[in-house]
């Protein structure tokens, strides 16, 4: 019989709706059935496209004599991170200050108060080196909860104290001056200058990094780190585009690879990795004119487009990595399996410029198989007619496999992010489809993320019904979402959205004065958990905070509204000192901190549409940190506010908060305006 997630939307939880453990969704029911039987409750977290979550339910929740043991002596719950990420951060962070350690599935034993007091993240059905049997442990912490009562108890209000205490920062005085060019610095010293990227295995791809080294390169950052910002992002742009954490085939980027390489990926394929990436993509283009950059961000938009797009315009949430069981088996190929899909005629073309070996370079411990190969495309490159010819039959020919789990949820975060990369693509490239598919996005989240009694904006969606209070996250990427849309479209729509959205996450998501200002990641009237938290991390997509910072300080340049900068301001004076210690975790904060302290400027364009979208093509030609533009027919725009043509010609005002210099009328005269970049 089915338990209590079947008549839940996500996909992840109904996954699990088939268990014998009788799982019940995070909820008042559950939390009050806790404290009822007096029992713990035992908090399993994961998201649908998490392989070893997939592994330990096999192994684990679809035993019945284990599942017995879980019902018997704990109350068990189920959470989608994706949809739950407060619960998802709360438990992430228990676990981490226990063990040294965390990831999915996460595992957490909570008292009936929601006080985690135990928990780790995968364990195997029986005991292995290191690593303890799962039935062990629900026995133990059982036999705990029966005889150490007073010990569990004392441990969780230590615990408790320590998660209040990390969202208690404290703000700097001030922001700090080199900030800066001290990232950009730290990021050189742990770069991986053979293979791209930082650090060593498993490597991810640094999304919010890449995006501040493109803008400390488009800014000159100071003397040779300009040059050094761009080489690091060019060369990790190049590897991952070559590796196997690009799809050849479909496009598209998987979550991580398991190696140093980029070779051999985890093929989880999330939306918000292919947003992020794109934008990268895009200003890596800008920045260096390379064909293969704007290659991979066209493609990772048409990815996304193809794959992860509602018929009612929403974008879906991630594409699963295993397929019939295995993992990476829809992405993998063997010799026999490329020259059957190629010909011969194409064969000793596409094995030297895929690395196809007998010998393989991919290999499954749970399902071992010899010579299964992930495409790389380090070889040489055919000739454009012969590379297009070779993608497009291995494509056909892998349409026929068994294609990889789908969440079809529709996130409201996560969609923000879809919308600015598409946006902002559609506008630079004159993609009128990427436009589209942004502006269908943005109102499928206005008529379907909203809450039908007051019209708040919602979390999740999924078979027609959105529901969960959104997150600042949610609130924050749609802010820029919107800006970015408003921006390649002028249409005042969107503005009006992004100005509303920004007056939402002052009232509902800053910190008071005395509570160090800066964002919480709940709102003010959401579910009271154990602390109010704020998520500050930009790693592995960019923190509410920071995107909520770097949003209403875009805001303030269209609006010249002071408020949305001091709280943006007070954000940052809250990570000031770890900006230039970790650059990775605050690479988003660092794109704020780059707007303050370096001159911003407004661009407003007045005048007739053809006129009008001449001069909106000079500041699209670039990448323009610090740049926000505005055009006709600036409804209810502030920066546009007795802004015309000037003798019939279509002109721009480029401005520094909002103090503006003699209009111009020509292309040539407004890219002198616009370059170089002031003197800070």
């Amino acid at each position: 019989m089915a338990n209590a997630l079947a008549s839940e939307t996500s996909p992840y939880l109904r996954q699990h709706a088939e268990n014998p453990v009788d799982w019940r969704p995070w909820g008042p029911e559950a939390l009050a059935l806790a404290r009822s039987l007096d029992r713990p409750l035992l908090v399993s977290i994961g998201y649908s496209a998490c392989h070893w979550c997939h592994v330990m339910e096999r192994e684990s929740f679809e035993d019945p004599a284990i599942a017995a043991i879980m019902n018997d002596t704990f109350v068990c719950v189920k959470v989608d991170r994706e949809e739950r990420p407060d619960v998802d951060a709360l438990c992430m962070e228990a676990v981490q200050l226990m063990t040294g350690g965390g990831g999915w599935p996460l595992n957490v034993f909570l008292t009936p108060d929601q006080v985690p007091f135990y928990g780790g993240t995968y364990y195997p059905p029986t005991a292995r080196p290191g690593m303890a049997a799962w039935p062990a442990v629900l026995e133990a912490v059982a036999e705990a909860w029966r005889t150490q009562r007073e010990e569990i108890v004392a441990q969780g209000e230590k615990m408790a104290a320590a998660l209040a205490r990390s969202a208690a920062l404290a703000p700097a005085p001030e922001l700090p001056a080199d900030a800066l060019d001290a990232a950009v610095r730290a990021l050189r010293a742990s770069f991986d200058g053979v293979h791209g990227g930082f650090g060593g295995a498993p490597k991810f791809p640094p999304s919010a990094a890449l995006l501040f080294l493109w803008t400390s390169a488009a800014r000159g950052a100071s003397g040779s780190l300009a040059t050094k910002a761009g080489d690091m992002a060019g060369a990790t742009l190049r590897a991952m585009a070559r590796g196997g954490l690009w799809d050849q085939v479909g496009g598209g980027f998987a979550r991580y690879a398991v190696d140093a390489e980029w070779t051999v990926p985890h093929f989880e394929k999330m939306l918000y990795d292919n947003a992020l990436l794109a934008r990268a993509y895009l200003h890596g283009w800008l920045m260096t004119g390379d064909p293969l950059l704007r290659r991979v961000c066209e493609e990772t938009l048409e990815f996304v487009a193809r794959e992860l797009r509602g018929e009612e315009g929403g974008f879906l949430s991630a594409l699963d990595a295993d397929s019939e069981g295995v993992e990476g088996r829809y992405y993998v190929w063997t010799v026999d399996e490329v020259r059957a899909a190629v010909g011969d005629a194409d064969f000793e073309a596409a094995v030297a410029w895929l690395g196809v070996s007998e010998a393989g370079n991919f290999e499954d411990p749970h399902h071992p198989a010899p010579g299964r190969n992930v495409l790389t495309a380090r070889g040489p490159e055919p000739s454009p007619p012969v590379r297009d010819r070779i993608r497009a039959a291995l494509f056909e020919a892998r349409a026929s496999r068994v294609r990889p789990g789908l969440d079809d949820k529709r996130l409201a975060a996560w969609n923000g992010l879809a919308i600015h990369a598409f946006a902002e693509a559609g506008a630079v490239l004159g993609r009128p489809d990427f436009v589209d598919a942004a502006r269908g996005a943005a109102e499928f989240v206005l008529a379907s993320l909203r809450d039908g009694s007051d019209g708040r904006l919602l979390r999740t969606w999924k078979d027609g019904q959105g529901k969960l209070n959104a997150y600042l996250e949610d609130h924050a990427f749609l802010l820029e979402a919107f800006l970015s849309l408003y921006e390649a479209t002028f249409e005042p729509r969107w503005f009006a959205e992004a100005r509303a959205l920004g007056d939402a996450i002052l009232a509902r998501f800053a910190g008071a004065p005395q509570d160090g200002g800066g964002f919480f990641s709940t709102s003010v009237d959401h579910e009271a958990l154990v602390a109010r938290r704020r998520e500050i991390e930009d790693a592995p997509i960019p923190s509410g905070a920071s995107a909520a910072a770097l949003g209403l300080l875009r805001l303030s340049a269209l609006t010249g509204d002071a408020r949305y900068e001091e709280a943006a301001v007070s954000h940052l004076r809250l990570v000031a000192p770890y900006l230039d210690r970790h650059p990775q975790a605050f690479a988003y904060a660092l794109l704020a901190l780059d707007w303050v302290q370096r001159p911003a400027r407004e661009v407003a364009l007045a005048g007739d549409d053809a006129g009008v979208a001449a001069l909106a093509a000079v500041v699209r030609e670039a990448l323009r940190p610090g740049v926000v533009v505005a055009g006709p027919p600036g409804d209810g725009i502030p920066l546009m506010e007795g802004r015309s043509a000037v003798d019939g010609h279509a002109a721009a005002y480029v401005c520094e908060r909002l103090a503006c210099r003699l209009p111009v009328t020509d292309p040539v005269g407004l890219r002198d305006l616009l370059h170089p970049y002031p003197e800070t």
